[in-house]
C-alpha cells in the first residue's frame, strides 16, 4: 500500500530543515567572518545566494513541470524556512557578539 503524507507535514518538515540548516550555517559563518575580518554584508549576500541555490531544484521543477504539486509544496516549505533563517540568524549572531 502506498501512503502519501499531507502537504502540511511535508511543508513543515522542509521549513524546519531549511531553517536549521541555513540558520546554523549563517551563525557559524558570522563567527568565522568575525575572526577573519569579513564584512557582515558579504556574509549576508552569500547566504541569500545559498538560500536561492538551496531552493533552485524545486523551483526548476515547478517551472518545467507546471502540474508538479509535490515540487510546489516542497518549494513553499524551503522558501519559508530560508526566509525565517535569513531573518533570525543575524539576530542570534548579534546576541552572540559576532555582528
Amino acid at each position: 500500500m502506498w501512503h502519501v503524507l499531507p502537504d502540511e507535514y511535508v511543508r513543515a518538515q522542509l521549513a524546519v530543515g531549511s531553517l536549521v540548516a541555513l540558520g546554523v550555517a549563517r551563525v557559524v559563518a558570522a563567527g568565522v567572518g568575525a575572526q577573519h575580518g569579513w564584512r557582515i554584508s558579504v556574509v549576508t549576500r552569500w547566504f541569500i545566494g545559498a538560500a536561492a541555490l538551496f531552493c533552485l531544484p524545486q523551483l526548476l521543477d515547478v517551472i518545467c513541470f507546471a502540474d508538479s504539486h509535490a515540487a510546489l509544496v516542497e518549494l513553499q516549505g524551503k522558501v519559508i524556512g530560508c526566509a525565517v533563517a535569513l531573518f533570525c540568524a543575524p539576530i542570534v549572531s548579534h546576541k552572540l557578539g559576532y555582528e
